[in-house]
């Protein structure tokens, strides 16, 4: 059967790759953000599943399944953190604040 809608990215995983996502995915010390990224990889590597069966699994949205796809498929496990924040840094932070009160 022909699949509609856009193509997109085959993942394939090495073992290496799929024992680093699996324990980054349990870890209890990962970003919970980071940790749904790995998630969603794992299940994108699994047979042909649609970023609308993935999304559906997972609560979130097939956009947010595509991204991490893409990203994945072009950097590998570095295109899974997240990118630095465009502009200034912070100049003033919470424990700045709290110390003037």
């Amino acid at each position: 059967m022909a699949r509609r809608g856009r193509p997109t990215s085959d993942v394939v995983l090495t073992d290496e790759e799929r024992d680093t996502l699996e324990r980054w995915a349990r870890r209890p010390k990962s970003s919970q953000a980071l940790a749904l990224r790995c998630r969603i990889v794992l299940a994108c590597a699994d047979e042909e599943r649609t970023n609308g069966d993935i999304a559906a699994e997972l609560s979130v949205t097939p956009a947010t399944v595509g991204k991490w796809r893409k990203r994945f498929a072009a950097n590998r496990l570095d295109g899974l953190h997240d990118e630095p924040r465009p502009g200034v840094p912070r100049s003033i932070t919470m424990t700045t604040l709290s110390a003037s009160s």
